[in-house]
């Protein structure tokens, strides 16, 4: 059977061992969305493993064909204080996304499923009390066959392991509780399977009462592409973080783009990036404490696209993307490799009005010009815009298939290769609840 990895983070109300009241989540929930990316019925496993490798339970279902299916709450037969981690496996092509909530909905974050483990995986962003306030923790799941040694370097010199995770656990490794960083700590890491093994890993990031969550890199690019960046947008701000997976330094220079019809100008930024460490592109450079390796107007209105344009080592690099408005509200997605973008992707996730939450997506081509056609499981509702290079489209679902929809989309752009971001966004002005994912590229 084909297989979709997703790791549940710290499912059905499991106590983290350290929380700072009001600064970050004491208890986390998660539920996932799978799609089937397939015109025929999907039937799937899913299998629910704990950390010390134990199977916690299994479900067999079936997806409709190009439909999906929402496992929240997680299923009966999943005890409560589960702590670990999900397989599905299935007959045909699925792709799914995982919501993590903190303390009920106060907080929530959301990130893509994997369909593929690596032995060497980048994490860009890592922090212990970053401004007093801001810590990460992260999930690694062995994805291959055999019990498998894990070692952490984070950029600075300190270093934790783990030995023997079992095929499918995940291990918690906690920023906070790391005696070796010393805070405050912002930095990257690089996560190392033992030989032969394979593994994935999520990172969430808490702080000023709000939840990110992005993936682990299992490759890189010498010019990622941010699709969605803002700065100054309504309260709105945009952190960039790239990492150096190179042998050597690298100056690395990112070009902002803004939207059609967007505010802003375009500009580029400068830093050199030591290997294995990363540096914090777009915040310094409008928003915050403006720096002097920039040509952007330091607090202009801006929003727009992201990417590398200059990299003097060539070397690859990972990016990730927080948005944030320093309030209630923050997410994170991914950067992409414009080489893995493709003429079809998959989002397996767009509500409306659905319990209060909304979704929108921000496509992006940097191909060939192409005409895109995005449509919704179950609705007659679509979007088709020309795309010439370089050119993205938003839309906001929020009235505009049906009152309490839940489906996918597929979006197609012949000749062109497309990359999109999706924020689901709920109806609070207190609590975070805004989660971002990447699209799937077919």
């Amino acid at each position: 059977m084909k297989k979709v990895i997703v790791i549940v983070v710290l499912a059905l109300a499991m106590l983290m061992l350290v929380s700072t009241v009001g600064a970050a989540p004491t208890t986390y929930n998660s539920g996932f969305q799978v799609q089937n990316l397939s015109s025929n019925p999907a039937q799937v496993s899913i299998v629910f493993y704990n950390q010390n490798g134990s199977m916690a339970h299994e479900l067999p279902d079936t997806i409709p064909a190009n439909g999906s299916n929402t496992y929240f709450p997680l299923p009966a037969g999943v005890a409560a204080g589960f702590n670990g981690s999900v397989v599905i496996s299935s007959n045909e092509p699925v792709a799914a996304i995982a919501n993590v909530l903190g303390d009920g909905f106060n907080f929530g974050a959301s990130y893509g499923g994997f369909d593929a483990g690596a032995g060497v995986i980048s994490l860009p962003l890592i922090m212990k009390g970053n401004a007093g306030q801001y810590d990460t923790w992260f999930n690694v799941q062995n994805t291959g066959s055999a019990p498998t040694n894990v070692t952490v370097n984070y950029s600075g010199g300190c270093t934790e392991s783990f030995n023997g995770l079992a095929p499918g656990a995940a291990r918690t490794f906690d920023q906070r509780q790391n005696t070796c960083l010393t805070s405050p700590y912002v930095g990257a890491a690089t996560v190392t399977a033992s030989a032969g093994g394979e593994i994935v890993a999520t990172v969430i990031q808490t702080g000023n009462r709000t939840l990110y969550a992005y993936n682990g890199f299992t490759g890189g690019a010498a010019d990622p592409v941010m699709p969605l960046v803002q700065f100054n947008n309504v309260g709105y701000h945009t952190g960039i973080q790239i990492q150096n997976i190179g042998a050597s330094s690298t100056n690395v220079t990112v070009s902002y783009t803004p939207a059609a019809g967007q505010p802003g100008t375009a500009c580029t930024e400068t830093q050199t990036v030591a290997a294995g460490a990363s540096g914090t592109f777009g915040l310094f450079a409008f928003s915050l404490n403006g720096q002097t390796n920039s040509t952007c107007t330091f607090g202009q209105r801006f929003v727009g696209s992201a990417q590398v344009t200059a990299n003097s080592a060539g070397n690859n690099l990972v990016a990730i993307v927080n948005q944030t408005n320093f309030t209630n509200y923050g997410s994170s997605y991914n950067g992409f490799d414009p080489a893995s973008a493709t003429e079809k992707l998959v989002m397996p996730l767009i509500m409306d009005r659905n319990a209060g939450f909304y979704t929108g997506f921000n496509l992006m081509n940097v191909g060939p010009a192409a005409t895109v056609n995005c449509t919704f499981s179950n609705s007659g509702y679509t979007v088709n815009a020309p795309l010439p290079t370089g050119a993205a489209i938003n839309d906001l679902q929020l009235g505009k298939i049906a009152n309490g929809y839940v489906g996918s989309a597929t979006c197609m752009a012949p000749g062109g290769k497309i990359i999109a971001v999706v924020n689901e966004l709920g109806n609070s002005t207190t609590a975070d609840l805004l989660f971002t994912y990447e699209g799937f590229n077919q």
